[in-house]
């Protein structure tokens, strides 16, 4: 894996050389040095080259088309922003935002390939065909997957998260762009908020352009840990941050990505990686716990069993302290859209949460600061 070589490949395929930033090389050198380190086959390098090329060269034409289509003109205005740990129901809520006849989701086959903006595909563009497929790869390779995230079953269609959109930045290794490529999950490149919201702020622009002028309802893992840099690249902006027992998230965390994992590149050490996560949440909820932009006005918190029991409720919240109009036609979107999308659908997704090696009740001790400051109760274990 020679960076230099992949990068003039990818200029050569896209016909221009603008990377958007010169740093870009560095991320990408990294994370070949990483694949170069990671012992893969003749086969895995090779899928790990055609992902290289498919990111560089869409990264090339986003920029390229960005200059030539004049996109940061286009204003993005009072988005939603759903976001909150992982298994905590965000992505549930964003389809559930998304209903709203005055909102816009994001679809998987415009960040899979977001060149050239969508309003300029037809209803035949291959990029839609080519992202079924590639949806329909993942789940033969992780079948459990469509068990704990249903709306997979939306394939090219389905919402993805926004941290997909920072894959062309070569900041991560999302599975939904590196599951060909058979690596075990590792620490994510160097990251840098301020950088990343410009590219997304230029890609929501790439996939506004000559569309409905209706506002996004967006989903992602990080918005609340940089909610300062969230609200000040979209000031108008709406964050709706789902809270539920940490412990509960944790363990849920672990059996997923594990189950991920392990369809991309085979048996990973669960009770290691179990420790792994452990690790990660005793920072998180510990600074979260303190988190001074929490209190934005801004920004809604919602709990995360408030909104399972009482969804159209907990939407409706949100929107009378945002002074967004919720409209009949949006609560009848919503009633008519969840009998037909539960979220045990391809069956009930467990996980234990014995796995920390830690007991319980010291968890909830340790993660009390978080629930106190989110009034978050400890979540009664399911059967």
């Amino acid at each position: 894996m020679d960076p230099a070589v992949l990068m003039a490949e990818a200029e050569r395929e896209a016909g221009s050389s603008d990377f958007g930033d010169a740093t870009v090389r560095d991320r990408v050198e990294t994370l070949c040095q990483r694949i170069n380190a990671a012992g893969l086959d003749a086969r895995g390098i090779s899928h790990a080259r055609d992902v290289f090329l498919w990111l560089l060269t869409d990264r090339l034409r986003l920029f390229a088309d960005h200059k030539r289509l004049q996109l940061g003109e286009i204003s993005i205005e009072a988005p939603l922003i759903v976001t909150g740990e992982a298994r905590c129901g965000t992505t549930f809520a964003q389809m559930l935002f998304g209903q709203d006849p005055n909102a816009r989701l994001l679809e998987f086959w415009e960040a899979m390939h977001p060149s050239p903006p969508p309003s300029l595909a037809g209803p035949d563009d291959p990029r839609r065909a080519q992202a079924d497929a590639d949806w329909r790869e993942i789940l033969d390779q992780v079948p459990a997957w469509l068990i704990s995230h249903p709306y997979n079953d939306m394939l090219g269609r389905n919402p993805p998260e926004c941290e997909r959109l920072w894959q062309i930045d070569f900041r991560g290794t999302t599975p939904t762009a590196w599951w060909r490529v058979p690596l075990q999950p590792f620490a994510a490149t160097l990251q840098d908020p301020e950088a990343q919201y410009r590219l997304h702020k230029m890609m929501l622009q790439q996939f506004q352009y000559g569309g409905p002028d209706r506002h996004w309802v967006l989903k992602g893992l990080q918005h609340h840990h940089r909610l300062e840099t969230v609200l000040a690249t979209y000031p108008d902006a709406d964050v709706v941050w789902i809270h539920r027992d940490p412990v509960q998230a944790l363990a849920s965390r672990v059996q997923l990505l594990a189950q991920i994992f392990e369809g991309i590149a085979g048996p990973i050490d669960r009770a290691a990686f179990a420790q792994q996560t452990l690790a990660y949440g005793r920072d998180v909820f510990a600074r979260l716990a303190k988190a001074p932009m929490a209190d934005d006005p801004r920004v809604h918190h919602v709990d995360y069993r408030a909104f399972v029991s009482d969804p159209i409720g907990q939407v409706r919240r949100v929107y009378e302290k945002s002074g967004r109009a919720f409209t009949d036609a949006f609560r009848t979107a919503m009633e008519s859209w969840m009998p037909e999308n539960r979220s045990d659908r391809y069956g009930k997704f467990r996980y234990p949460l014995d796995i920390f090696g830690v007991p319980i009740e010291q968890l909830h001790e340790e993660f009390r600061p978080y629930r106190e400051r989110y009034g978050i109760a400890i979540e009664a274990p399911k059967h």
